[in-house]
């Protein structure tokens, strides 16, 4: 497949493009996605490509949007669902939690919900305490969703083609800070699988699982560290929910040495679930030190840039973390 370089949110602009030129049925709705282009620019040219009836403008409210694509869904349509923010998935959690997750199940498999909601989440945007959240276990709690995370531009575009295959609903998250992030993508439509971690550095000596904007933190971590002759493995599960547990059990069995790092508050964080399935397996017999946990802290975030920063995993932290995990501290 051909490759060039582009951004992460052009990697997802070309993915719904593409989903949309296969597939009439594929269709846009959220807050300012049509001549506006996106509160992050995401769906940029796309109204004037595919015209209002596909990439639909939508009042405020977060209840409506979700209400409406689950309804689109259950006739037949493939909706992709844009909240500005995921903060603002509470306003529409009853039809989240209660509707898309469920339909298929309460009514024993006769009708799907092909939904996607693709939501921005995570820090370093200074919008404060409201704007800023990392939700993803809320998610990933609920039977009936699918989670992702895309981590780099190839994976925003991969991962979201793959969920609008999916016959029921996959929540996208995509962090803020990496919509102008850029990378190799292929130009051809191609699926990064849901459910299925991906090594993407190996070294001997730590594996470190890290999601959304701290996997490129990590890998700089890695980087840095590799200088000082500490080797690191980096995973990115990709897919939270399915979990594939498979790479990093293989990966712990080689090193003894487990970090997990993500930017969401460490109390019932999505890494504790992680950390619990090593605990469970066979994996545990590996450890030659205990599984080391980096989060945010338990605060929301604030709006003062250093003080934003001071809450939530950075680079520094990174390295300083696994330096102790190495020491046995």
């Amino acid at each position: 497949m051909s490759e060039r370089i582009i951004t992460y949110g052009e990697a997802v602009r070309e993915a719904i493009g593409q989903a949309m030129e296969a597939d009439p049925s594929v269709f846009m709705l959220g807050e300012d996605i049509g001549v506006y282009g996106g509160a992050f620019g995401v769906s940029g040219d796309l109204v004037h490509r595919f015209g209002e009836d596909r990439v639909r403008d939508t009042p405020i409210s977060e209840l409506g949007i979700v209400g409406a694509a689950v309804g689109a869904a259950l006739t037949g349509m493939k909706p992709i669902v844009e909240i500005q923010f995921s903060d603002f998935t509470a306003q529409a959690m009853d039809q989240i939690v209660n509707q898309a997750a469920k339909i298929h199940f309460m009514l024993g498999g006769e009708l799907a919900v092909p939904m996607v909601l693709r939501a921005p989440l995570g820090s370093g945007t200074g919008a404060a305490a409201q704007h800023s959240q990392s939700l993803e276990a809320w998610f990933a709690h609920v039977p009936g969703l699918k989670v992702v995370m895309p981590s780099s531009p190839y994976e925003a575009k991969g991962l979201l083609l793959a969920a609008l295959d999916d016959p029921n609903p996959v929540i996208v998250l995509e962090h803020k800070l990496l919509y102008k992030t850029s990378g190799h993508v292929p130009e051809e439509a191609y699926r990064s699988e849901i459910g299925k971690s991906k090594v993407v550095r190996e070294g001997k000596d730590l594996t470190v699982v890290a999601t959304g904007v701290m996997v490129s933190r990590t890998l700089e971590a890695a980087t840095q560290l590799a200088a000082e002759g500490i080797e690191l493995t980096v995973i990115d599960p990709r897919s939270l929910t399915p979990l594939d547990m498979d790479p990093i059990n293989a990966s712990v069995a080689q090193t003894g040495r487990l970090m997990l790092v993500q930017e969401a508050p460490k109390h019932v964080g999505y890494m504790a679930e992680i950390a619990a399935r090593v605990s469970e397996g066979p994996a545990i017999y590996s450890l030659t030190e205990p599984v080391k946990r980096l989060a945010g802290l338990d605060v929301p975030i604030p709006y003062a840039p250093q003080l934003e920063k001071s809450v939530v995993p950075q680079l520094p932290d990174i390295v300083a973390a696994a330096k102790d995990v190495m020491r046995g501290v």
